[in-house]
């Protein structure tokens, strides 16, 4: 498939695997882009397949939820050293 087929792909299953909407997984594929995450997937097209979308998509998806999930902490942390003890 094309460079441009496997990042489609990409966030068809983002959005069917984790019900995401549209514009929330496109903006998951775009920011990875940006990111030169597919760097290697646009060199070699051994790698634009079906499997290693889904693989990618799952990635991006856990890589979100870390980022997330840190943040939450981080806010977490400064609203604890604000309190008064």
């Amino acid at each position: 498939m094309t460079y441009e087929e496997f990042l489609d792909e990409i966030a068809t299953l983002l959005t069917e695997m984790y019900d995401l909407s549209d514009e929330a997984a496109i903006k998951l594929v775009v920011d990875a882009q940006a990111n030169d995450y597919f760097v290697t997937h646009d060199d070699q097209e051994e790698l634009r397949s079906f499997a290693q979308a889904k693989v990618e998509a799952a990635a991006l998806y856990q890589a979100k939820q870390n980022k997330n999930e840190t943040q939450r902490k981080q806010q977490q942390r400064q609203t604890q050293k604000k309190k008064p003890r």
